[in-house]
């Protein structure tokens, strides 16, 4: 029996690759999932490849709160209560000087990870079951400071005091809160921070985060997701507020 068998699991940022991944290892560990992201052609790619009884996806915007309630409702509608949240939703932002920083792109990239983890809780745990579980993606940079990076560092910074209010919140229905923190993923998202970081600092932004990961390399989203099942699932039956950091030894 898989260690998710019956359960729902709702995923947002689900066309990424830390999402596809997560939703991938659910349904192996007998869950069925809801997929959410903006990215529709992306949304789809991923669909593509899991099992259509067990995996339908929702097209939306997680800054917006009647899409937020809209997903939510087909989520119920469609596969029932819902006994994991995934709030994986995600985006980088820029590089630059704080007198420079552009405030357009500080406010989306709030708007994204906070406001959006945020509307999420809000609109899910009403309906969670006991013993269920919201694991929400901060990141290495959640517990790190870097100039320049003034609103991802922010940001996943917000979503560990998110995670703290909510844990101590819904720890009386049984419902666990918990941030997992990735250090760099080999994947495009990660590709692109690198791109900025190194141009801003004149350097290969890949090799610098190498060099700052005591096993020297970067993870893989079937590493990452293998933590967010962790969180999800009855192993961690008495975790709820903490930081699982999953960074090869980065913020050591």
């Amino acid at each position: 029996m898989g260690k998710l068998e019956g359960k729902t699991c709702l995923v947002t940022g689900g066309a990424g690759s830390l999402g596809a991944a997560a939703a991938r290892l659910f349904i192996d560990h007998g869950a069925s999932v809801v997929l959410v992201d903006r990215d529709e052609s992306g949304l789809d790619r991923v669909l593509s490849g899991l099992p259509q009884d067990r995996a339908a996806g929702a097209v939306a915007d997680v800054t917006d709160p009647a899409a937020v309630a809209g997903f939510v409702a087909f989520t119920l509608g469609h596969i029932g209560g819902i006994d994991v949240l995934f709030s994986n939703a995600g985006n980088f932002g820029t590089v630059g000087p704080i007198a420079d920083y552009p405030d357009e792109v500080f406010d989306s990239v709030m708007a994204v990870h906070v406001k959006g983890a945020y509307l999420a809780a809000k609109h899910v745990s009403p309906h969670m079951r006991e013993g269920a579980s919201i694991v929400i993606t901060s990141s290495v940079a959640g517990m790190r400071g870097d100039a320049g990076v003034y609103a991802y560092i922010t940001a996943k910074h917000a979503q560990v005091g998110l995670m703290r209010c909510l844990a101590k919140e819904l720890a009386p229905r049984g419902i666990r809160v918990n941030t997992i923190h990735p250090g760099p993923i080999d994947n495009g998202f990660q590709l692109a921070v690198e791109k900025g970081l190194g141009d801003a600092l004149g350097v290969d932004g890949t090799a610098f985060f190498n060099e700052l990961i005591p096993l020297g390399r970067h993870g893989s989203a079937e590493e990452i997701a293998r933590s967010v099942l962790y969180l999800a699932c009855d192993d961690s039956s008495f975790v709820t507020g903490t930081t699982l950091m999953v960074d090869g030894g980065m913020s050591v």
